[in-house]
C-alpha cells in the first residue's frame, strides 16, 4: 500500500512534537545526561578539525552545543564544582586585564580562575586578537564551529570568549568525572582520542601519556606551569 507523503510528514511531526514535550518534562540533570552520552556517539576523527601545524586535533562537533545552547546568565547545568558566594578559584590569584570576565566565568561554570588564566596563557598569551593556522580565534582558541554551537557571534571579543572556552572547558571537566588533566588533554586534542585511552584518571592518564600526540604532552605541563604563577 502506499503511503500519502503528507500524512507520512504529518506522522513524523506530531511524533517530533511529543518527545520535545517529553523532553521538557525531564531535569535538568537528566537533560544533561542525556547529551553526555549522545555526544560519545557524535565525536569521530571526521569531527576533529587540525588546531596546530602538527599532528594534534580538536573536537570540532558543533551540534551537541547547539543543542546545550547559550547561557543566558543563570546557574549552568556544566558548573563542576559546588556553587559558592565567591569565585571558583585555588587562592589569590596573579591578576590580568580580563580578571573580571575570568572570576565571572569561574563563579557560572565552577571552573577555578587560576586554571582558565593558565589556558589563556598557554592558549593565546592573552591576546584577544590571535588566529592559529587552522582557524582557532581569540583568548581561548575556539573553532568556529564549536565558537557558533556556544552561541558566540564573535570570537575576538573576550567576553563571549571567554565565557564560551570555559564553559568548553567545564564540559570536558565533567565528562571525565572532574578528572583536569584528561580534561585539558580533551579540550587540546579531542575527548575522543582520550577516551580511547581506556583510562579513568589523571594518574592513570600520566602512565600513557605517551599515547597523546607530543603537543598535548607539552600542553598539559605548560597549563600546569602557568597554573602556579596565578595561585598564591
Amino acid at each position: 500500500m502506499q503511503i500519502d507523503p503528507r500524512v507520512s510528514k504529518s506522522l513524523l511531526d506530531m511524533q517530533l512534537l511529543n518527545n520535545m514535550n517529553a523532553t521538557t518534562q525531564t531535569s535538568t540533570t537528566d537533560a544533561f545526561s542525556g547529551l553526555l552520552a549522545q555526544a560519545g556517539q557524535l565525536e569521530t576523527d571526521d569531527a576533529a578539525t587540525r588546531v596546530y601545524s602538527n599532528d594534534v586535533t580538536r573536537d570540532e562537533n558543533g551540534l551537541l552545543w547547539l543543542q546545550l545552547g547559550p547561557s543566558k546568565g543563570t546557574a549552568s547545568p556544566l558548573a563542576v564544582y559546588p556553587a559558592s558566594s565567591g569565585t571558583a578559584t585555588d587562592g589569590a590569584t596573579k591578576p590580568t586585564a580580563y580578571d573580571d570576565l575570568i572570576n565571572e566565568a569561574s563563579q557560572k561554570y565552577g571552573v577555578p580562575a587560576a586554571l582558565i588564566k593558565a589556558v589563556i596563557e598557554t592558549e593565546s598569551s592573552f591576546n584577544p586578537m590571535v588566529t592559529s593556522s587552522a582557524g582557532a580565534k581569540g583568548l581561548m582558541q575556539l573553532m568556529d564551529a564549536t565558537a557558533q554551537g556556544l552561541g558566540v557571534s564573535d570570537p575576538y571579543d573576550p567576553a563571549q570568549n571567554i565565557d564560551a572556552g570555559v564553559r568548553y572547558l567545564s564540559y570536558q571537566i565533567k565528562r571525565f568525572n572532574g578528572q583536569e588533566n584528561m580534561a585539558l588533554a580533551a579540550y587540546n586534542a579531542g575527548p575522543g582520542r582520550v577516551q580511547r585511552l581506556g583510562v579513568s584518571s589523571d594518574e592513570q592518564l600520566m602512565a600513557v601519556l605517551d599515547k597523546l600526540p607530543l603537543e598535548t604532552q607539552k600542553y598539559i605541563a605548560k597549563i600546569q606551569n602557568a597554573r602556579e604563577k596565578y595561585t598564591m
